[in-house]
């Protein structure tokens, strides 16, 4: 292979001012002829070379493709190639490590926009998910709002309506309360301009195209008074924040409310309650119930009486212990036993464990609904649930929800589960 003796000099820059840049790279550039600059801030670039007497310069406006690395290969001396922030955060480097040797690249990154805009937040930012959908695939950030992190920063693109999207996207995943939606824009440069918006209103017409989004998780206080009686939306339920997912989604929370014909008054189990979903808004549909949620994880039941609150319902009792310890050394006698029962978050061993030393007391009419998996498990239950004298049926929920995406829109999947009922 030839030895290239030319370096690539790829500087980042958070301002449009020579003087902004360190001695070093002034000189630099003062030294350099033949200069690349994105063709959304040339002329600006271009403008530096007032400062430069003695060398003429030579400007290549770049779209970043490879117009750009041909123009950079067909070179013989030394280059400087503009870029924003750190070119190796979402931005040019990758490019040109995958097509020049690193011998010949040098790198001088400046603050990437996303430590600007949260040094302005004045918000650390040590555990913020960042997403880049410029000229990427959206699919990431679908996947990072479904995670619900509690700081999100967004690299946009102006040429597909990526802020509609973001926006449209929000909404179809029920995150529109969830989230404060912060716009920058050309973040640290003389036109920067910070403002929150409300997405319920129509975005602002005069926005730049050098923009970037941070969604932060609000501080809202959640009324119970705009909660709707059934089909609660996710977003309501405080979550763990390691496992924002771990609730029972609302498509299928509906369907095993409704598999569970709530009676007007009785007595209701919810085991392996997690958050508290479907117990507490069976509560809130029937307010006469005992609620009993049990789960295992330390600290549900701070997070179900969180939940308790904001549908403003109340569970007799919450048990935070493994629900084999439950069945093992406490005395069930003195329990209300359940008219309806939820079995769900354990292993087969153990569901199997919950029917056979509770389910022979329940009477005539009682309810079993147990929401798997794992469909190898499903033969055991079933079997078990018929042998003490329940009859089955076993339904397969599979939803999808529609998505934004900049081609249109696209149908996401949620995951599938069965619903096993049993009814004595």
């Amino acid at each position: 292979m030839t030895e290239v003796n030319r370096k690539i000099h790829v500087i980042g820059i958070n301002s449009y001012k020579f003087e902004d840049l360190s001695f070093k790279l002034q000189n630099l550039f003062l030294e350099t002829e033949n200069i690349a600059v994105p063709n959304s801030y040339f002329e600006e670039i271009k403008s530096w070379s007032e400062n430069d007497l003695e060398k003429k310069k030579s400007f290549f406006s770049s779209n970043s493709n490879s117009e750009l690395v041909n123009w950079l290969r067909s070179q013989k001396t030394d280059v400087i190639l503009i870029s924003r922030g750190d070119p190796l955060w979402f931005g040019i480097g990758r490019i040109l490590l995958e097509n020049f040797s690193k011998d010949e690249l040098s790198f001088y990154p400046s603050n990437t926009c996303i430590q600007l805009a949260f040094s302005k937040l004045k918000i650390p930012w040590q555990n913020t998910l960042n997403v880049s959908i410029h000229g990427r695939d959206w699919t990431k950030l679908v996947e990072a709002l479904k995670a619900r992190p509690s700081n999100l920063a967004i690299i946009t693109d102006s040429n597909n309506k990526s802020l509609e999207i973001i926006k449209k996207s929000l909404s179809e995943l029920n995150l529109i309360e969830f989230y404060d939606f912060w716009l920058f824009e050309e973040i640290g440069f003389d036109k920067e301009k910070i403002r929150k918006l409300n997405l319920k209103e129509s975005l602002p017409s005069d926005i730049s195209s050098l923009n970037i989004v941070v969604l932060t998780k609000t501080n809202k206080n959640l009324s119970n008074n705009n909660i709707p009686l059934f089909g609660i939306s996710d977003h309501i339920f405080k979550t763990f924040d390691d496992r924002p997912n771990l609730l029972t989604k609302r498509e299928v929370r509906v369907q095993i409310l409704a598999d569970l014909e709530l009676p007007k008054n009785g007595v209701i189990w919810d085991i392996g309650a997690g958050c508290g979903s479907i117990g507490l808004e069976a509560l809130k549909l029937r307010p006469n119930l005992d609620l009993f949620c049990i789960d295992k994880r330390i600290g549900s039941k701070a997070l179900i009486l969180e939940n308790s609150k904001r549908l403003g319902v109340k569970p007799k009792f919450i048990f935070e212990e493994d629900i084999v310890n439950t069945l093992n050394t406490r005395n069930l006698i003195s329990f209300e036993k359940p008219n309806r029962l939820v079995i769900g978050g354990c292993d087969k061993k153990t569901k199997l464990q919950i029917i056979n030393t509770i389910a022979k007391s329940m009477n005539i009419g009682d309810i079993i609904v147990i929401p798997i998996i794992d469909i190898q498990t499903i033969k055991d239950l079933k079997e078990e649930l018929e042998d003490k004298n329940f009859k089955t049926n076993l339904n397969l929920i599979q939803t999808y929800k529609n998505l934004s995406i900049a081609e249109g829109m696209r149908l996401e999947p949620n995951n599938p589960v069965f619903l096993l009922k049993g009814k004595k």
